[in-house]
């Protein structure tokens, strides 16, 4: 029996169990209606026009902000690492919630939600990633833009959002209407160790990585939230980043036959969502009166990887849509495009094409729009 295998059944088996356990929260009060507003917090994988912002410095070099970006569906670049809509922008729509203004470059009103996420956050605070010389071609990560970080940018723009609330309650009773998603974070911070850190060092992290989302999602749940979606961790060892980063590396023996994909590193994707699925079972016994939601964001990817044709993708699904020739990336001068998008699962070398994230949001949404995930 192979750890990965094993690791697979014990993260069906959890997920099961949490989605259970978040549907029947609290069902004895819960009915179906809209959310007031979403808020966001996570990565470039929910980021939806943070990163120029943060990364301003840079932005000229930034690829995210010019063409091919957005083109599939806004026509321009939003800031979105992708060619068109993110999973949290299908939600919102299905939801009936505007798409999530990004917090950093926004100037409306955050009455119907705000996005928090950054491209390249983590969930670790950034200076455990500064520890020693960082390697040669390592993420610098100049700017903290981790999950502590994004909380205290909530929490700023709490003041604002409660002033015509006329209260504590009612500013509690608004977030209890409101729907959070607190991730994905993983993928960043294991990437980084990646390239300082061997791979039993790596795996030693993860409880630590856990128990940053969990003590988020307190902390939010302190606030008011009683709508928590938490994902998990993408396949990172499908990633055309990752396979590129180990390509000198790995043997032949590291690679799934089946799908091409690193084992290993899909292996740690296995064990961080299923200690954050245990987790969030620990959360949601002790608030009953909290739905605390597992969105399984590595499932619907391996079985893209797996059945390309039926999602009316091209079989050489590990390849990505935009960037190349050589280093060039997608955004990049004289980098090339693919001509249907549509057929592609990787927009680039580690982001998924709209397509592909309107099929993990109606995995997402399922679970979003049973009746024991309502609010009042």
């Amino acid at each position: 029996m192979t750890m990965l295998w094993l690791s697979a059944v014990v993260s069906l088996l959890l997920s099961s169990s949490l989605h259970a356990a978040g549907a029947g929260a609290g069902a004895s009060s819960l009915s179906v209606r809209r959310y007031d507003a979403i808020f966001s917090f996570g990565d470039s994988f929910a980021d939806t026009g943070n990163n120029p912002v943060v990364f301003s410095w840079y932005s000229v070099f930034d690829p995210v902000t010019r063409p091919p970006y957005g083109s599939t569906f806004f026509g321009h670049p939003t800031g979105r690492n992708c060619d068109g809509r993110l999973v949290v922008d299908f939600v919102a729509e299905r939801l009936g919630v505007p798409l999530l203004p990004p917090f950093l470059a926004y100037n409306g009103s955050f009455r119907r939600g705000a996005n928090f996420a950054v491209g390249a956050a983590t969930a670790l605070d950034s200076s455990i990633f500064h520890a020693g010389d960082p390697p040669p071609g390592a993420s610098p990560f100049p700017v903290n833009t981790s999950l502590g970080v994004q909380l205290g940018w909530f929490e700023s723009l709490k003041p604002s959002l409660c002033s015509t609330t006329q209260g504590k309650k009612k500013c509690k009773d608004f977030f209890g209407r409101s729907l959070f998603f607190v991730g994905e974070f993983g993928f960043n911070d294991y990437e980084f160790f990646f390239r300082k850190k061997s791979m039993e060092e790596i795996r030693s992290f993860v409880p630590y990585i856990i128990e940053t989302i969990s003590i988020a999602i307190e902390r939010l749940i302190k606030h008011g939230a009683k709508s928590l979606v938490v994902p998990g961790m993408t396949p990172s060892g499908c990633t055309p980043l990752i396979l590129a980063i180990f390509a000198d590396q790995a043997g032949p023996d590291d690679y799934d036959p089946a799908t091409g994909c690193l084992k290993a590193q899909n292996e740690l994707a296995i064990l961080h969502n299923s200690l954050l699925q245990q987790s969030l079972l620990n959360l949601q016994a002790r608030h009953p009166d909290a739905s605390i939601v597992y969105a399984d964001f590595f499932s619907p990817i391996m079985e893209m990887v797996r059945s390309p044709g039926k999602f009316g993708f091209e079989d050489d699904i590990l390849t990505i849509c935009c960037g190349g020739p050589g280093t060039a990336l997608c955004g990049d001068q004289g980098a090339i495009t693919c001509e249907d998008p549509s057929a592609r699962l990787f927009w680039d070398v580690v982001h998924m094409t709209e397509v592909a994230y309107r099929y993990i949001a109606e995995d997402w949404l399922r679970i979003i729009e049973s009746p024991g995930n309502k609010i009042i």
